[in-house]
């Protein structure tokens, strides 16, 4: 069984640890700007595919390459329905086209979603956002912090600021992540288990995986026993923060984490397809996954032997959700509308709106990370108002290639799904919000052009 516990080392041309499943968000625009998207005609854009010229080239052109067996995007306006764009099949060589409730894995995607559990247990009194972690999981009260992020597990010192809930939302808590960390601390996260995801079952030459994941419980315990890589609140550091703030949401809430979704936001939303656990009967329905290896895609996931058949160890908030485009774009949509959906309310405005505004501590750093000149929130990366970072974005992706993000100025969100790993292999996750702005920006310049004088 090859889960989220592989070393760097003897790996493939190309493969890495933070390249395989260090689900870099989406770059959320890029300088474009809707402007008047509130337009009767800004709206009749997200009408068709054929308003997505340049995007449905994209997704034609990676499958007819056999870079991908199928590809999709989901764009809509609003509350209303989305437009759908797809090419390819579930499976390379096989018959059955992807669609709209075709199941992807979202890896990573799964962190806004466990972001906005916890904003909802804030709304209800149960949390603060400043609230110290050890409050509530006892196990976090005295932590240390190594010396050299890379360096021995002894040489540390005393944490001087406790891990909060807003750090655990950010990034910004702390701790590890065994796809990301290097030296001693990756080893001991191996070693404890605290590897919390899953690729496949049968091994990949070139890796090696360590102790399976245990119960939440232990999890959290080991988690806490071993020192953080960095003082909390003073870096943005990927993380299993996600993850540990499931068992939060278990421990306030009486409910574990995908309980709680599924009472709070998935049935409400009528998110009927979106799991931790793929059911056997769904297989049908569920792609296969795959390396890229030197343009070649390797099959690591068949759907009718997935390794997401079988119950994970706990319900994992930082990368364990499969799910379709459909239903997460009704997560979207209540996004949109600040809480509600199609007069569904899962939240209050504010509290959505908190959730996907910048939650970052002032003093954290950010030079060099995946976050840079962005702010963060709960679980997803923040536009900021600025040519590279445009206000009122909120999304992040997953480790097979997906993304999806929402636009709250402009009223619109998108999702575009498919299944390679790792997912730096081709650009489609990091410029998927550019493909969609670019053909909106086309597109309107093109209707203020026929309607100029």
């Amino acid at each position: 069984m090859v889960t989220d516990k592989m070393a760097d080392k003897a790996v493939p041309s190309g493969f890495s640890r933070r390249s395989v499943l260090g689900v870099i968000g989406a770059s959320i625009g890029a300088g474009a700007f809707l402007g008047n998207a509130h337009t009767a005609f800004a709206r009749s854009l997200l009408a068709s595919a054929s308003q997505f010229p340049g995007l449905t080239k994209i997704i034609n052109d990676y499958v007819a390459q056999r870079k991908v067996a199928g590809m999709l995007a989901a764009i809509g306006m609003s509350q209303s329905d989305p437009m759908v764009i797809t090419a390819g099949t579930h499976k390379l060589g096989g018959d059955k086209p992807v669609n709209i409730d075709t199941l992807w894995r979202l890896y990573s995607q799964t962190k806004p979603v466990t972001g906005m559990a916890v904003m909802m247990l804030i709304e209800d009194g149960l949390l603060k956002l400043d609230q110290p972690l050890a409050s509530i999981l006892p196990e976090f009260s005295a932590m240390r912090v190594l010396k050299n992020p890379d360096g021995p597990l002894d040489d540390t010192v005393p944490a001087r600021t406790q891990i909060t809930i807003r750090h655990l939302l950010t990034h910004t808590a702390g701790l590890g992540y065994s796809i990301v960390s290097k030296g001693p601390i990756q080893k001991a996260y191996f070693a404890e288990g605290i590897t919390p995801g899953a690729i496949s079952r049968t091994p990949v030459p070139g890796f090696e995986s360590g102790m399976p994941t245990p119960d939440i419980a232990t999890f959290s315990k080991n988690l806490a026993a071993l020192p953080l890589v960095y003082e909390p609140g003073t870096r943005w550091s990927y993380s299993v923060s996600l993850d540990l703030l499931g068992y939060v949401v278990e421990t306030v809430s009486g409910l574990p984490l995908d309980k709680f979704l599924q009472k709070r936001m998935f049935d409400p939303l009528g998110m009927k397809d979106t799991f931790f656990q793929l059911p056997a009967a769904r297989v049908k329905d569920f792609t296969d996954n795959y390396f890229s290896f030197k343009g070649v895609l390797i099959p690591i996931d068949p759907a009718e032997n997935s390794i997401y058949l079988d119950k994970p160890a706990f319900a994992y908030g930082g990368a364990g959700l499969v799910g379709s485009a459909a239903d997460y774009d009704k997560f979207l949509t209540m996004l949109l509308g600040f809480g509600t959906y199609r007069g569904t309310t899962i939240m209050q405005p504010g509290t959505a709106k908190l959730g996907m505004s910048n939650l970052l501590p002032p003093s954290v750093d950010l030079k060099g990370s995946w976050i840079a000149h962005h702010g963060f929130g709960a679980g997803g990366r923040v536009g900021l108002g600025t040519e590279k970072s445009p206000a009122g974005t909120y999304g992040w992706g997953g480790a097979a290639g997906t993304s999806a993000f929402v636009d709250t100025v402009n009223d619109f969100r998108a999702g575009g799904y498919t299944q390679y790993m790792p997912a730096i292999s081709y650009p489609f996750q990091s410029d998927f919000p550019n493909y969609v702005y670019a053909d909106l920006m086309q597109q309107m310049a093109a209707g203020e052009a026929k309607t100029s004088p």
